[in-house]
């Protein structure tokens, strides 16, 4: 037997029945199982300075971000790539399809009164399919590179909580990993929100991953649900010869937050184009036993029940916050009555070292506002300060013509009592848009009647989703609608709508 002097920090729960004062008599085959067992658990529970559980755009862009301030971090993400669902099933891949289907489009319908013969057009769904995923994957490996670049660990599987301090990761290839961190983040993220009744295959009865994978153009589409992922998905396949009808619960399309002027005139572009709308109406039963799928639907306002028939159903009713797995409840943390795990300002939960960023907390479940937090949340325990400011988020809906908005829409204003004045500029007046044969649609912009301050930016039209980031930064700056205007902007150029109306809140715009 020898004695050992025991530093208070290393002692083990197991170790201190064996040690009631600092030194200690211990037995030496008795320490040596301890050390051994403790050499074990540091080998497994590897220590980091953050972990992202998480590689979707709110995890990816934190872990690059803290890998570029010299933390050392591990990302936890059981898909094949990074970048969520963004990159691998939303926003990239749906993007590829609105582009090239326009473009299909656009030759079968729109190329003669530009004086370009076209021959015999076809569509190649198999190539078109290849297209979009060539985009996804080189995103994909582009963020792997990066991880490559900072030193940052991506470690393939599920986290879940084993306490404040460690994450468990039940990894792709069998086993696990166990891995300590000063600061945890929780990104994982949202998901379809399912409907009531209909069972998803993604073949017949599909949500926007689904619909992003059709193998061939149904003949007859019907869309549950009249927001941006279900008119943006209703476009892509309308474009390629499918008979599309929306069914929308609420009165108008386009969701809460779209200026409700501006929603009108995109629905009736949208119809003008082929598409088919059923507002105020709710979905009741479904029965997709038949080789048709059949849907009972009926008027919110009340009225005699129909049915529809459809090749295919596509589900896009809103998603909801995803937390399965993480086992929350060995930390104690609570998520409110719509899923969402509680935050304070800085991000952070009842334990402030782990804090939430993106889709599975509050906010609007965008990606640019998941990108801005999960770079906010990391200069918080790098600087102690971070910044988004949650008024100035663009919203960008891809259909063609495109939909654009930031801040606060008209009907909103109206509910706040706030006085307001309204400047509109058509496209159809300025000079590039008519040029270009693509004038439908219109630039608003709400102003505060006293100060002339920026309220809202809200655009339908070409090149809307672009154009709305000069919208954005008057917003952010609280700009006022003469800052605008009084901005020299190139001619010709779409962006000279934009000044137009700015200038017509507080003056006359010039060329209308």
């Amino acid at each position: 037997m020898f004695k050992i002097t025991v530093p208070r920090s290393a002692r083990s729960p197991l170790l201190r029945p064996l040690t009631s004062t600092k030194s200690a008599i211990v037995n030496p085959l008795a320490f040596g199982a301890l050390a051994n067992f403790r050499r074990g658990y540091a080998s497994e529970a590897e220590e980091k300075d953050l972990v992202i559980i998480g590689g979707g755009v709110a995890g990816y862009v934190a872990a690059i971000k803290a890998g570029q301030a010299g933390l050392k971090v591990a990302c936890i993400e059981k898909r094949d790539a990074l970048g969520g669902t963004c990159l691998n099933v939303g926003c990239i891949p749906s993007k590829s399809l609105l582009n090239n289907t326009h473009l299909y489009h656009q030759i079968l319908h729109d190329t003669k009164n530009r004086g370009i013969e076209v021959g015999d057009v076809k569509m190649n769904i198999q190539q078109l399919m290849k297209a979009k995923d060539t985009s996804v994957t080189g995103l994909t490996k582009g963020i792997a590179f990066l991880f490559k670049k900072h030193n940052i660990e991506w470690v393939k599987g599920s986290g879940s909580f084993v306490d404040e301090h460690t994450v468990k990761a039940d990894l792709v290839e069998g086993g696990e990993r166990l891995l300590r961190a000063k600061n945890i983040f929780i990104a994982t993220g949202s998901e379809v929100s399912p409907f009531p009744g209909l069972q998803v295959d993604e073949k017949r009865v599909i949500t926007s991953t689904g619909a992003l994978a059709l193998e061939q153009v149904p003949k007859k589409m019907l869309v549950i649900g009249g927001g941006i992922i279900g008119l943006e998905m209703a476009s892509v396949w309308s474009r390629l010869g499918a008979e599309v009808t929306v069914v929308e619960f609420l009165g108008r399309i386009g969701g809460p937050g779209m200026d409700e002027e501006i929603a009108k005139q995109t629905q009736k572009i949208l119809q003008k184009q082929g598409l088919k709308f059923k507002l105020n109406t709710k979905v009741v039963t479904g029965d997709t036993t038949g080789e048709l799928i059949s849907l009972n639907v009926e008027s919110t306002k009340g009225g005699k029940a129909e049915t529809i028939d459809a090749d295919v159903v596509l589900t896009a009713i809103g998603r909801r916050p995803y937390t399965s797995g993480l086992n929350l409840e060995s930390i104690g943390l609570e998520t409110d009555d719509r899923g969402r795990l509680v935050i304070d300002h800085e991000y952070r939960t009842k334990h402030p070292h782990i804090r939430v960023i993106g889709d599975v907390t509050f906010g609007p479940m965008l990606a640019h506002k998941a990108e801005e937090e999960g770079v906010a949340a990391v200069e918080y325990i790098t600087k102690g300060h971070g910044h988004v400011n949650y008024g100035a988020i663009p919203s960008v809906m891809y259909t063609y013509p495109e939909v654009a908005w930031v801040g606060q829409a008209e009907q909103d204003v109206k509910a706040a009592g706030i006085k307001y004045k309204v400047g509109t500029f058509p496209f159809s007046a300025n000079s590039r848009a008519k040029t270009n044969l693509d004038s439908e649609g219109l630039v608003k912009f709400i102003a505060d009647a006293e100060t002339d301050r920026v309220l809202g930016v809200h655009i339908v039209g070409p090149a809307a989703g672009e154009l709305i980031a000069e919208g954005t930064l008057a917003v952010e700056y609280g700009a006022s609608c003469e800052d605008v205007a009084r901005t020299c902007h190139a001619h010709p150029t779409l962006s000279e709508a934009v000044k137009e109306a700015a200038m017509a809140t507080y003056d006359k715009a010039i060329h209308f």
